[in-house]
Parts: C-alpha cells; structure tokens; sequence
C-alpha cells in the first residue's frame, strides 16, 4: 500500500485564504460562519453562510485580470486555489511533464448569469458571459491561467464532485496515462443555490450542528481547493516532498433518491468499501474520520449508519465534520476535506466536531468535540452527493 503522492495544496475558504490560514482556524474554532454579505437576497435575514469575505472586485485585482474579463466567481477562486497548490508543489513548468487538470463544480458560472440574464438580448456586449456559466468553462479558464497544455476536464456529481476528482487523477497516474494531476473543486454562492437549498428546507437558521439530534440543516458555503498529484517517478526525479498519499479510493450510486440518502446509507456504505479494498487497509487501521455531516437530518443518518455497518462491533474511530467551520461547500466540499485531512496527517490532530450537544437518537455515536492530538497515519473522508453520488478517500503519511 503506497498510493499517488500529494505534493501541492492550495485552498481559499470561509476560514482562510491560504492553506496556513485554514489550518489556524480550524485549531483555533474560529468559525466563517456569518449572514450574507455579497449576494442581494431576501434570504440575506433567514440564514447564515461560509462566505469568503473578498468581493469580485477584490478578485479580479489580486488575480490582476483585465476590467473586461468574464470570469465568473468560481473561475476566479478556483484559480487562486489552483495557483497555491502549484506553486507549493514548487513546479515551475508546467507542461514539463504529461500534466491534467480535473477541476470539479456544481454551480459553475451560475453568479454570472444571474447578474446579467434579464440583459443579454438587449445589449450584445454582454454576450461574453453567457460562455462562463458552463462548468467546464471553470476548467478551461485555470488551466488557462496555468498555462496548461495538456488534458483537462469537468467533474459535476454534486457534492461529491471533487471526491470523483481526485479519484480520476490517482488513477490515471497509478495507470500510467498522466504523470500529474491537478485536482479539486470550486464553487461559489448564488442565489440559484441559496434558493434551491432553501427550497429543500435543508437549510438551517443558526449554525450547523453535524450529528447532533437536534440539527436542523445545513449552512452553504463557499471555497476552492486544488492537490497536485504526481508519480512516484516524478517525486525521485525532482527530490520532491510528498505531504501524503492518497491511499485508497470508492465511489458508488445507490440511486435511491433524488436528492436524499438511503436511510440505510447502501451507497456510502459501498463507497468506503470499495476505499479499502482499493487501499488494503482494514477499517481498524483508520485514526480519523473526516465526515460529510452536513446536519441535514437525513444525511447524518445515512452517513452514521453506514459507519456503523463498517465497523459492525469494532470500535469507531475518532470523528468529525468540518462543515461548522466553512459551511456545506458543495462541488468543493471533498476538496477543501482532502487538505483538512493531509494538514490532519501532517499535523496529528483530530478537529473537533463544532456545535455538538445531544447524541442522536439512532446510534451511539459521538463526533470529537474538542481539538485532539494523537498519531495520525490514515484518514478516510467521505463526501456525499444528490442523486446517490457517494465517494470515499482515503489519505495516507507518505
């Protein structure tokens, strides 16, 4: 068991805008959970978000774009991730070597079209930006900014879209298709998300509670975060610093619903399943579980009693959802958990689980709900999506 070594990260968040910030909040509790301050919405009142409190203009200046760019929200922190995780990867060509982009979304350029739909017809000027609102403009628009030459494509399973990144990128590189990958996700808030999420009634008026009985739904989010993957030979090669490995890796649809999870969580269990018979490791082995915990009602159910299926009567290992920090982050979500949980590995900590009061009803399980210490060499991260999306990482120390 070696798995694809992880040599860049790079991530802007609600917490932070750099993998150090992010890592500093997540130890400190300071949570980027607030009301809404850079859409206009009548939600503005009702609910709080993980915004990251940097306007488009602010975007544009530090990305040093021209005035008439169309690049969307998400293009634009996906880019900013996208160039931390490269240049902390320390490439400094990037075409040196057969060298993809997976970038995963599931808004894309909605905060685009929405600011100018109602006035495309009347003034052609604005046409340019009908292109940002597809997803894969997302892509296209980083690997640009990159300066990347070679594959690079679109990954949209809901909120395990990034998840599904990374597992496309190990796997090319185990199968000797590419030597590098740059993978992870972006999505922005918009009121196309805030309204189809408050017409679920999944979202909560106060702050997420993750595996809480008393939980009331989620906070959205938004953030980016990029890993770049490279193979071993590249790594001896260049004497490169590998942060971690992804060891292990599953996906699967148990198609049960729309928009929920099997209350028995068939295809999260299946997922982790399939992670560790990718990873060879044993369910025993894990030190810490990053959970999806969104604080939906269903999801948290779903989730906790396909960990419960897993480990049958072992002992579960420590647990902890990160959403109370950032807030559901969709497309991103697996992204920014894949960095949390490398930090995790390279740190040997265990974040705590914010907000927690009251053991659900079902199980007996209890997130961590303080910051821990201890020695950690594994952690699986599961991220969860509409439709049945279910995926499975597991990261290993180099």
């Amino acid at each position: 068991m070696k798995g694809v070594a992880i040599t860049g990260m790079g991530i802007i968040s609600s917490i932070g805008n750099s993998v150090e910030e992010n890592y500093h909040s997540l130890i400190e509790n300071k949570i980027g959970i607030s009301r809404i301050s850079n859409i206009s919405t009548v939600h503005a009142d009702v609910i709080k978000v993980g915004e990251i409190k940097k306007t488009n203009d602010d975007l544009i200046a530090e990305l040093n774009l021209n005035s008439d760019n169309n690049f969307s929200r998400t293009a634009m922190i996906g880019t900013l991730a996208a160039k931390q995780a490269v240049e902390n990867a320390g490439i400094t060509s990037i075409n040196e070597f057969r060298t993809g982009l997976i970038s995963a979304t599931s808004v894309g350029g909605m905060d685009m079209t929405e600011k100018h739909y109602y006035d495309y017809f009347e003034k052609p000027e604005l046409v340019k930006y009908i292109t940002c609102h597809d997803g894969g403009d997302v892509a296209e628009k980083i690997a640009e900014e990159l300066g990347l030459k070679g594959m690079v494509s679109t990954i949209s399973t809901a909120c395990s879209s990034a998840a599904n990144s990374i597992m496309l990128g190990a796997r090319l590189i185990k199968t000797g298709k590419l030597d590098r990958v740059i993978v992870g996700g972006a999505d922005a808030l918009s009121k196309f998300t805030i309204n189809g999420f408050k017409t679920l009634m999944i979202l909560s008026d106060d702050y997420n509670k993750p595996f809480d009985n008393n939980r009331k739904g989620l906070n959205l989010g938004e953030a980016a975060a990029f890993l770049v993957l490279e193979s071993d030979e590249i790594v001896e090669k260049q004497n490169k610093k590998v942060l971690a490995r992804v060891s292990g890796y599953g996906n699967a649809n148990d198609a049960f619903h729309q928009t929920a999870s099997s209350e028995n969580g068939d295809g999260a269990y299946l997922a982790m399943k399939k992670a560790f018979e990718v990873s060879g490791l044993k369910p025993s082995e894990i030190d810490y579980i990053n959970v999806h915990g969104t604080a939906t009602p269903n999801n948290d159910l779903s989730e906790g009693r396909a960990i419960r299926r897993i480990y049958e009567d072992e002992k579960v290992p420590d647990f902890s959802s990160t959403k109370p920090f950032t807030g559901h982050t969709l497309a991103a979500a697996a992204a920014i958990e894949a960095v949390y949980s490398v930090l995790a590995i390279q740190n040997n900590v265990v974040y705590p689980n914010l907000n927690f009061e009251t053991q659900m009803e079902e199980f007996d399980l209890t997130p961590q709900t303080s910051l821990k210490n201890k020695n950690i060499e594994h952690v699986l991260s599961n991220s969860f999506g509409f439709g049945g999306n279910c995926s499975t990482l597991i990261f290993s120390k180099s």
